[in-house]
């Protein structure tokens, strides 16, 4: 913790926010106003940096902070060792809390300046005494100076609209801070920290905080949710490049595309995208895995090194958003009894003719989002569909719209489904080799699978009505319990399935296994062991895991009395320990036995899926489970280690930050990572996604840096982008994610600072990745 020589303590007096609407610091910006809006002029100063009361709120974790004058006023700078840390942060506390109540509607706010030539992207978290939190993030562009607030009571907060984060309701210059997550309403009358972080960074961070105050609300914009699609699904509220206003515009910018596209690998590869250029190995007719002059690599069906670029999801599936509208009961019941295909839930099919005179408006808040819809008789409501249920969102069904899909029909002026896919397809396909991708991703259409154009990974979900166990964090669903003979038999047939489509195909590199599971997390024993600890709760007759993990016990205690000595607990017999435990302390010895029981669990889970691939797709290649970096431990690395052929994990950062991938070299496998991403809000979408940038420009910038950083480690055999299209204005259907994080638009209109690194990168893989080296 760095504290400043200048500290005294701050009179309690100082926070009393009785007199907010009088309070206005002459240091903080009156240039507040943009046309249209409203100055923002009631104010109440916490930290203007000139008195000498702010250095016990203070904290750094792998960094520093320091007081400087500049244009005669002070400011605290703040560096943040970020190049070596995984995470560094910069912290206002309180532990007695502050008490910002008595404000009604207001925001915290603060000016931040960005020295440095590169933008930084801040991870903002505001906790209160209970430890609820809110996060949000914002980028903070390159030698900029600007003021930002984080909304903290309002009525935005209490509006569920179905989107990730909504469109500003205050008009006003100054910058909100994007929604990420937590909860929206903590306790203001108790705040204890209010924290600014970075992570997984590739240079260290500066920046200059300046004014921490509190704002209220001068013009709330009751309609900054109201007609806010156009009809091709674009923001009607605002400007950006590449905005479509018209059919005809589409279609010019679809044919001056086409003009350049290729329709093989980029000079050098080979048939599979391989390096042709470089040294041949062993060709075994399919994809495989070797370690080569010290660096992991795929091996083309060839014989050649191949390290695999590609991007994610490309596919209709998640191009849809709910509309706001439904239909009777009588319809509602059919979908729910599944009278209709499994594309249904995935909001890819129109509703009957029949179902149409029983529409109506489910959520006002929704259908007034936009501008137009098709009618019935209009050949684009081939696009409307339907979900079942949604993860998240305002409504729990309803109508769908796909904007993406209809702009497809426009450009390729087809209504005929067939046509419309082949033409997709065949642009999709060209782009990804005009840009130098060797690969797709996860999560392509099974159309793509037979093009012989480009390798290919299939993806396998298994589902079922099997028991679950609960890692204590279920936020996408809870965890299968392998040991279940019922998941035994569904991972058989999921696989079945998969072998079916990919057809031995030698294009299939091999095969991704679920994705993004909350298998534990480190920052606490509880969340590490939670899936030992909650299945420790369950009673062995009605859990598998839970029998096998009393077998574990009793295999090393024998007697109930040494594990109670061992734990530091009270049981009468086995018997009580089978009909469920609940553990409320830990100590060495139990923190073992429950990283034995955890290996154990995981190393089931990834012994079946294994079988079920060797069994049915023995030539392709067990790609893993696909990790969140916050949702794994090192029990389940080392399971999935033991039986994968590469280890796989989804990493949204900046780049491989070496402080996090220190684990790489005890597991010394094959890895790749399943997704990354950027974004930025000069797109006309509401949110960047999970990682932020400044502009278009910069997105391209970054996604270089990430992808060199994984190229130039010797464990990664490659890195996909998540996603191909942007995701809908409004949210998709499913959860309401609204991400700039696409290669194209919704308009179907490629971004060219985006494509044009992508074609740098791939140009020289490579040679950047192998050195030159040649037999």
């Amino acid at each position: 913790m760095f504290l400043n020589p200048y500290s005294v303590k701050l009179a309690s007096s100082f926070f009393c926010l009785s007199v907010l609407a009088g309070c206005h610091n002459a240091k903080a910006s009156d240039q507040d106003s943009t046309k249209g809006a409203t100055p923002l002029k009631k104010e109440h100063i916490i930290f203007d940096f000139e008195q000498d009361n702010y250095s016990q709120y203070i904290n750094t974790i792998n960094g520093f902070s320091t007081l400087i004058k500049e244009g005669g006023n002070h400011k605290l700078a703040v560096t943040l060792k970020s190049k070596s840390n995984v995470e560094s942060d910069f912290e206002f506390i309180n532990p007695k809390g502050w008490d910002w109540q008595a404000t009604g509607n207001f925001a915290l706010a603060l000016d931040i300046q960005n020295p440095d030539e590169v933008s930084t992207h801040l991870y903002i978290k505001t906790i209160d005494k209970s430890g609820q939190f809110q996060t949000r993030s914002v980028v903070v562009p390159a030698q900029s100076q600007n003021t930002y607030y984080i909304e903290l009571k309002g009525v935005n907060l209490n509006v569920n609209s179905g989107i990730r984060s909504n469109p500003p309701s205050w008009k006003s210059s100054y910058t909100p801070i994007v929604y990420r997550g937590g909860q929206k309403n903590i306790d203001v009358s108790s705040i204890v920290k209010v924290s600014f972080g970075v992570k997984g960074l590739l240079e260290d961070k500066r920046f200059l905080i300046d004014n921490v105050r509190l704002i209220k609300p001068a013009n709330f914009d009751t309609h900054y949710l109201k007609g806010l699609v156009d009809k091709f699904g674009q923001n009607a509220k605002l400007d950006f490049t590449n905005k479509v206003s018209s059919t005809e515009q589409l279609q010019v910018i679809s044919q001056k595309e086409q003009i350049n596209l290729q329709n093989s690998p980029m000079k050098g590869r080979s048939k599979y995208s391989g390096w042709k250029n470089g040294p041949q190995l062993k060709a075994t007719g399919y994809f495989r895995t070797e370690k080569y002059k010290g660096k992991w690599s795929l091996v083309d069906p060839e014989g050649y090194l191949f390290f695999s670029t590609g991007i994610d999801n490309v596919r209709m599936a998640n191009t849809s958003t709910i509309t706001g509208y439904d239909f009777d009961q009588s319809y509602i019941k059919q979908r729910e009894a599944g009278d209709l295909t499994p594309e249904d839930s995935l909001g890819l099919n129109p509703a009957p003719e029949s179902a149409w005179p029983t529409r109506y408006k489910s959520s006002a808040l929704r259908a007034d989002m936009f501008n137009w819809l098709p009618e019935q008789n209009n050949p684009l409501a081939d696009n409307y569909g339907y979900r079942r249920e949604v993860h998240s969102g305002a409504i729990k069904r309803g109508e769908t719209f796909s904007f993406y899909r209809a702009n497809l029909q426009r450009k390729y002026q087809t209504n005929n489904n067939n046509n419309l896919m082949k033409q997709w397809q065949n642009t999709t396909v060209k782009r990804m080799l005009s840009w130098g991708f060797t690969s797709f991703g996860n999560w392509i259409e099974e159309d793509y699978y037979h093009t012989n154009k480009l390798p290919y990974f299939a993806n396998a979900w298994i589902i079922g009505n099997f028991k679950t166990v609960s890692s204590g964090n279920d936020y996408w669903s809870p965890l299968p319990d392998p040991f279940d003979s019922l998941f035994v038999e569904r991972a058989d047939v999921t696989l079945a399935k998969v072998a079916q489509q990919v057809k031995n195909s030698p294009w299939c590199v091999g095969v991704f296994i679920d994705n993004e599971k909350s298998w534990g997390m480190m920052n606490s024993d509880a969340a590490r062991y939670g899936i030992a600890i909650n299945t420790l709760k369950n009673n062995a007759q009605n859990s598998p895991t839970k029998a096998q993990f009393v077998t574990l016990m009793k295999n090393k205690y024998s007697k109930i009395s040494k594990l109670n000595e061992a734990w530091n607990i009270r049981l009468a017999s086995w018997d009580e320990f089978a009909a469920g435990v609940a553990l409320t302390q830990f100590n060495e010895q139990t923190n073992e036995d429950l990283s034995t029981m955890l290996f154990h669990y995981a190393n089931q889970y990834f012994a079946v899926v294994d079988a079920a691939i060797a069994k049915h797709l023995p030539n392709q290649l067990n790609m893993g489970a696909r990790f969140a970096d916050w949702g794994m431990t090192p029990e389940i690395r080392a399971a999935a280690a033991a039986h994968v052929d590469v280890m796989s994990y989804n990493y949204y950062r900046e780049g491989l930050n070496e402080d996090f991938w220190a684990f790489l070299s005890d597991i010394n496998m094959p890895s790749i990572i399943g997704e990354f991403h950027n974004g930025a809000l000069d797109s006309g979408l509401l949110n960047p996604g999970l990682i932020h940038t400044q502009s278009q420009q910069e997105r391209g910038t970054k996604y270089k840096k990430y992808m060199n950083s994984v190229i130039d480690n010797p464990y990664f055999v490659g890195a996909h982008w998540f996603q191909y299209i942007d995701s809908p204005l409004t949210g998709r259907a499913y959860d309401g994610e609204n991400y700039n994080v696409g290669f194209v638009n919704v308009a179907d209109i490629p971004y060219k600072p985006l494509v044009d690194a992508a074609k740098s990168m791939n140009k020289s893989l490579y040679e950047r990745r192998y050195n030159n080296a040649k037999n």
